[in-house]
């Protein structure tokens, strides 16, 4: 197999994207078709009237111009036609299984019932079967929102438990530690969900944080968390539990030029299962292939790298062993083809 690593091969690859924001895949095409079906005035006439919003560099002005765009989201056919656009997107990319997250105190905050939000998004992944992909709903608390919020949140998501695999935190950081949701995930856990958590980069206390949430929450998953690097002890905790870790090349380079990749190297060869994803690509300018491929290149990463990193995905989704397998055996194929 030649080592070098095309755009072509990543799209191609078999992949499962683990960190995908669908609030963040809403394209200014997307954006300005609801805003007129909806009647709502964002301020905004053209593409690039949207585009000049775009600018940030750090998590905290990347949320200032992130929330204010949902008002555009109005509907059932709003969220469905949302989802939809990027399952088609994920198609594309060959991504096999996804695990979207989604958060519903954006919406719910500013009146739009909670029903709405999910069974719009949910019959999306349900037509996505057609396409080939495999999709499932993560519902995330919004750290910077109350406990009371993500309690009430909680409640109102087990009510519609079969549409919901998971639950996750993201949002602002600063000042809200994992261990001021531990009641709501701990309560999650034990209704069946999964639970994992963003750590994101170089956040204030983020060691702290990673260790909040690997020792007292027991997540499955680290959501970003490369910060983990910093202390070997919990590198090693990481790799025995064999807890995912989704980084996110692109969003990265808005904070770190880097793009966290030497991280995520160091993490591959200590035996953690790191996976890419694309967080909220609408903004960050690259879906999953993209974001595998911009890493590949700034780091000139092997095939049998890039393989290992799709194959990390598979492994920490919250499928079942006989589902890894097959998508294992997907990518095996597609090897031995593209060899």
């Amino acid at each position: 197999m030649s080592s070098v690593v095309t755009s072509e091969f990543t799209r191609g690859l078999p992949k499962a994207e683990l960190h995908l924001h669908i609030e963040g895949t809403l394209e200014p095409e997307l954006k300005l078709k609801l805003a007129k079906r909806n009647h709502v005035d964002i301020g905004q006439t053209t593409i690039a009237d949207v585009q000049k919003t775009y600018n940030y560099h750090d998590l905290a002005s990347f949320l200032a111009v992130y929330y204010p765009a949902m008002n555009v989201l109005q509907t059932e056919e709003d969220f469905y036609d949302l989802a939809w656009d990027y399952l088609t997107k994920a198609a594309a990319n060959n991504v096999r299984h996804v695990e979207l997250f989604f958060d519903p105190q954006a919406h719910t905050s500013r009146g739009i019932p909670f029903e709405v939000v999910l069974n719009g998004l949910y019959q999306a992944t349900i037509d996505a079967r057609a396409l080939n992909v495999d999709a499932h709903l993560i519902m995330c608390f919004l750290r910077d929102f109350s406990k009371e919020s993500a309690r009430k949140t909680l409640q109102e998501g087990l009510k519609y438990k079969d549409k919901i695999i998971g639950i996750g935190l993201d949002s602002d950081e600063h000042n809200n530690p994992p261990l001021k949701f531990a009641r709501q995930f701990e309560d999650a856990a034990a209704t069946g969900l999964h639970i994992t958590t963003h750590c994101d980069i170089d956040q204030k206390d983020s060691i702290e944080h990673i260790r909040q949430a690997l020792e007292i929450m027991e997540v499955e998953r680290l959501d970003h968390g490369t910060n983990i690097v910093e202390d070997p002890d919990l590198v090693e905790l990481a790799a025995k539990r064999q807890i995912g870790l989704t980084s996110c090349p692109l969003s990265n380079s808005f904070v770190s030029p880097e793009m966290k990749g030497k991280e995520v190297i160091d993490l591959l060869n200590a035996g953690v299962k790191v996976s890419i994803n694309s967080d909220d690509p609408a903004y960050f300018k690259g879906y999953i292939s993209d974001n595998y491929y911009a890493l590949a290149q700034k780091y000139d990463l092997s095939k049998d790298q890039i393989v290992q990193l799709a194959k990390n995905s598979f492994e920490t989704s919250w499928i079942s062993q006989r589902q890894k397998q097959l998508y294992l055996d997907e990518i095996d194929q597609f090897v031995k083809a593209n060899s």
